[in-house]
């Protein structure tokens, strides 16, 4: 019996754009989507995230046919939001709304992690807005979330996970705390993305024991942890140390095996999904490392599965 058909139960282990340097739906330096296809296979994963809506095929009926023919799956979609911006903003989440999810949906996929705008631009680090929210702004942030998380649900069957993010007004312990309470868990949950919440310092696991009930889908990433106290210390822009400070595992924090352990008392079929950042990595990279990762991450627990 080979090492993946031993491990039919758990959590379902998958992978991103994100980890072959993928970002936008089209940049000259990426890696083609067919061959991000066809690694996904040859690295051993079945579930995948859609990446940037436009980099893999739009049309849900060639889609369908390019994942079948490589006994892929799409786990979920993601769109950008910044409702703490007030005026424009529900309408500019409702139009990714209406091209991601209905792809997703037609995929089979009931979920949407949602990224909330970073506070400095992760394309050139400079400041765009304040780096922290006022009252009046978490307000709005923490309304227009519940309101997308129940128009998801109802309109497209479909679950938000919210996604706190390096450079964003939700990063810290502190914040996401803030989140969780004032948002409503039938509409708002989590995507944990280990990586991100360890970059200030968050223990992933004793959240997810704090607030089980709010943990729906995983990105399982590490961070360097000598390098984190450099970046924070200089003020780093996200944008500039990306591709260094989230490292291959299980050279960086947090383990995984506690995370893992955790997921799986929480619900043993959650998605988990590798999302290493390495924008702009050599188009030959990402391959490699995809397969080691996933062997890692199988030796971190016995109930973890790729079907």
């Amino acid at each position: 019996m080979t090492d993946t058909a031993a491990r039919t139960e758990g959590l379902r282990i998958g992978t991103a754009p994100d980890s072959w340097g993928v970002w936008f739906p089209d940049h000259p330096r990426q890696t083609p989507w067919e061959r991000f296809l066809d690694e996904v296979a040859e690295a051993g994963y079945h579930y995948i995230e859609l990446g940037p809506y436009g980099y893999l095929p739009t049309d849900p009926i060639r889609l369908k046919e390019e994942l079948d023919k490589r006994d892929l799956e799409i786990s979920g979609g993601t769109i950008f939001t910044g409702f703490q911006k007030g005026e424009g903003q529900w309408e500019r989440a409702w139009q990714q709304v209406s091209d991601v999810a209905t792809l997703v949906r037609a995929m089979g996929a009931e979920h949407i992690v949602v990224i909330p705008d970073l506070w400095r631009s992760d394309l050139t680090g400079e400041a765009l807005e304040a780096r922290t929210l006022d009252d009046e702004q978490w307000t709005a942030l923490a309304a227009g979330h519940d309101r997308l998380g129940k128009a998801l649900m109802e309109e497209y069957g479909i679950r938000q996970q919210f996604h706190s993010h390096a450079d964003s007004h939700v990063g810290t312990t502190g914040e996401v705390e803030r989140l969780l309470a004032e948002t409503d868990p039938r509409y708002v949950n989590l995507c944990l993305d280990t990586g991100h919440f360890a970059y200030y310092g968050g223990d992933n696991v004793a959240l997810m024991q704090a607030h089980p009930d709010r943990i729906g889908y995983l990105h399982l990433k590490q961070i360097d942890p000598k390098l984190i106290w450099e970046i924070l210390k200089n003020d780093v822009p996200f944008a500039d140390c990306a591709a260094e400070i989230m490292v291959e595992p299980p050279n960086g924090i947090p383990d995984f095996a506690p995370v893992i352990d955790e997921a799986l008392k929480i619900d043993p079929d959650m998605f988990a999904i590798v999302e290493q950042d390495m924008p702009g990595c050599d188009i030959d990279a990402p391959l490699g490392i995809a397969d080691r990762t996933r062997q890692h991450i199988f030796g971190c627990h016995s109930l973890t599965r790729t079907h």
